[in-house]
């Protein structure tokens, strides 16, 4: 008697679910926020979208933005999971609840998948929904006579679509939702995602910009040898305003950071940040940016003068413009950001309630200025020929180098001007018992610009001065130097 011949059995089908899964973000987030940075004004239509359904919502939203799928932080052992899944010859099927345009978008780019299943307007693919649509799809192309099929997600919304599965494949850091899976499935793989540490949590609101804020502290020098006699809660209001103006710039820091998601991932460097790379969430960066923000404005009204509120609802808007529309303008974002750092003088003199001194107003606007341009002409230097597409979308090109340089260094070489101009003024000279001190700030200065400049030609500057001044030692010692040579004029 013959055995009977076996029936090779087909591979099981992979359906990959998008968001946090076949990515280390959610597109839905992704593309609000490009549609708030291009179009504030939607804010007030998206009730109206949300009252017809979570699909019509992203309907509406995918119609009006366009995504760049190919900057999208994506899991590369996901990614390599799929191929492997296609070397065996077995069906990949991307299901997911985002729009179907921006589904479409990835699967085109990534060709990995032979079909997709995702929101169309009508239908938000989630949770029973899209268990539904999987098995219909398992049944129609019929790849295994009971219709079972392996999915891969990250979400406990997941959970019932596991249950369903002859393999199921999760996509976590959570130890709650492994065990959960595996109570309801037969989780034959796991892929462990990085988890956001502290220290990841502490850059992406980037502390050591902290520094700028020194600057808060710099209208005190003018009185410098009258400052012990300043009432101790007056003199108080420095840190106080300190902090006040670190929360309320970390808080922008990390709203601009949301904004500049596409353009980051393009840079060797910054897609590696916390929100650029996926590993601390949109909606966590937007909490974050909501306590900073109320932590500010809270300390500024109760514990300082009204005008020091100003100045910091002053640095809110104008950074914000700047995110959304200035940095886009030549010449007007160095002057931005000129501005900015000078704000903080003057939000420090109006923490201490005392007049602000013309020479080092005008000393800050053209020093800041300088390390403006310097930031730009690294941005522009270190841009390579065949990528200048996000160098014009700040308004420069490739041929502003020589501009760029000259006005940069010329603006350096004004402040230093400003600064002998004020330290040779008689009434300077009376407020310090050795003024002759003061007078080799000039020369340190000019040696620090010229320094910083040429480490700029050489393309070795950091393309944040502030960093490289904070890691530079050269750049230490002379800030030690120059706080003993005040100490010794007073």
């Amino acid at each position: 008697m013959n055995a009977a011949p076996q029936v090779e059995v087909p591979p099981l089908p992979l359906y990959v679910d998008l968001d946090g899964t076949l990515i280390a973000t959610d597109l839905l987030h992704e593309s609000l926020l490009r549609l708030l940075k291009g179009r504030p004004a939607s804010l007030v239509q998206m009730p109206g979208w949300l009252s017809r359904g979570k699909a019509a919502f992203k309907q509406e939203i995918a119609q009006r933005v366009e995504l760049d799928v190919t900057t999208l932080p994506y899991r590369d052992e996901v990614l390599e999971f799929i191929r492997e899944a296609r070397a065996q010859g077995r069906r990949v099927v991307l299901a997911t609840a985002s729009d179907e345009k921006f589904a479409h978008d990835v699967a085109r780019h990534l060709g990995l998948f032979d079909a997709v299943l995702a929101s169309n307007g009508q239908r938000n693919l989630s949770g029973t929904r899209k268990l539904e649509a999987i098995q219909a799809d398992a049944r129609r192309h019929d790849s295994n006579d009971g219709g079972e099929f392996a999915y891969a997600g990250d979400r406990p919304v997941d959970i019932p679509i596991w249950r369903e599965t002859a393999h199921a494949v999760l996509v976590t850091n959570s130890r709650s939702l492994e065990s959960s899976a595996r109570e309801a499935a037969p989780v034959t793989t796991v892929i462990h995602t990085p988890r956001a540490r502290l220290w990841d949590v502490l850059y992406g609101l980037r502390l050591h910009q902290w520094l700028k804020n020194l600057l808060i502290a710099l209208p005190l020098l003018p009185i410098l040898p009258a400052v012990s006699h300043m009432p101790l809660d007056v003199l108080m209001r420095v840190p106080l305003a300190m902090l006040a103006f670190s929360l309320m710039a970390s808080s922008i820091y990390v709203v601009n950071d949301l904004f500049d998601l596409e353009a980051d991932r393009r840079h060797a460097r910054k897609r590696h940040r916390p929100f650029a790379s996926g590993l601390i969430s949109i909606p966590a960066a937007a909490g974050m940016s909501a306590v900073l923000f109320a932590g500010s404005l809270i300390l500024s009204a109760t514990l300082l003068p009204a005008k020091f509120t100003l100045c910091l609802l002053v640095y809110l808007a104008l950074t914000l413009s700047y995110s959304l529309r200035l940095k886009r303008r030549a010449v007007v974002d160095v002057c931005v950001l000129a501005g900015l750092y000078t704000l903080r003088i003057v939000a420090g003199a109006a923490a201490l309630s005392v007049p602000i001194s013309l020479w080092i107003f005008s000393f800050s606007v053209f020093l800041f200025l300088s390390l403006a341009f310097a930031k730009r002409y690294v941005e522009i230097a270190t841009t390579l020929p065949s990528d200048t597409a996000a160098l014009r979308s700040r308004g420069y090109l490739i041929g502003d180098q020589t501009f760029v340089l000259a006005a940069g260094a010329a603006a350096g070489q004004l402040a230093v001007v400003v600064l002998l101009l004020y330290l040779n003024d008689p009434l300077t000279a009376q407020r310090f018992s050795h003024p002759q001190y003061l007078w080799i700030l000039g020369p340190l200065l000019l040696f620090w610009l010229l320094r910083l400049w040429l480490k700029a030609n050489r393309r070795r500057l950091h393309d944040d001065p502030v960093v490289f001044a904070a890691r530079d030692w050269v750049s230490r010692l002379i800030v030690i130097i120059t706080v003993a040579l005040i100490w010794l004029a007073t």
